[in-house]
């Protein structure tokens, strides 16, 4: 599918949503204290330039509704708990993208008194998007890469609660 994303990204997209979801992608964002810089990047995902409505992602307000988690930010001591009761109230097969070298790594804070460090420290992470903050287009390649190497896990006959036990 690499090969195939320089060709046609949104065909990718869509296939690949349909093949994993059925219909579209929900998103759930969580903010676990970043600089607001990656999610202004990631809100362009919606203007008339990116427009990623129009191959099935939504962007939701429930994790409950959700099928992927994007989380900007180092996380805070404070948000530690509640991206962990984000990600558990998301129904497998769930996604984890880490948007922004503050959420990859724990970006120019890391890990100390204040934060702990970058999302994979709390939960599990599927996609590293890195970049300060990373381009919209980065993130649109992010969230293939989240949706292909899920596709590749059903496809190797690993259900998601294993997947889980494996992450």
């Amino acid at each position: 599918m690499a090969g195939d994303q320089a060709a046609d990204p949104a065909a990718c997209l869509q296939q690949g949503i349909k093949d994993i979801l059925g219909s579209s992608l929900h998103i759930r964002h969580v903010d676990a204290g970043s600089c607001n810089g990656c999610d202004f990047e990631m809100m362009a995902l919606n203007n008339a330039v990116y427009d990623i409505q129009q191959y099935g992602v939504d962007f939701v307000a429930s994790p409950r509704h959700a099928d992927m988690l994007l989380v900007t930010g180092s996380v805070t001591r404070n948000l530690a708990v509640a991206l962990k009761k984000t990600y558990q109230a998301v129904s497998p097969p769930k996604l984890v993208v880490a948007v922004g070298s503050c959420a990859c790594s724990g970006g120019i804070s890391g890990k100390c008194y204040a934060t702990a460090g970058g999302v994979n420290q709390v939960v599990p992470v599927d996609v590293y998007i890195p970049g300060c903050p990373p381009r919209p287009a980065a993130i649109i390649e992010g969230v293939l890469l989240a949706i292909d190497k899920e596709r590749r896990t059903l496809q190797a006959g690993v259900t998601p609660s294993e997947m889980s036990s494996i992450k």
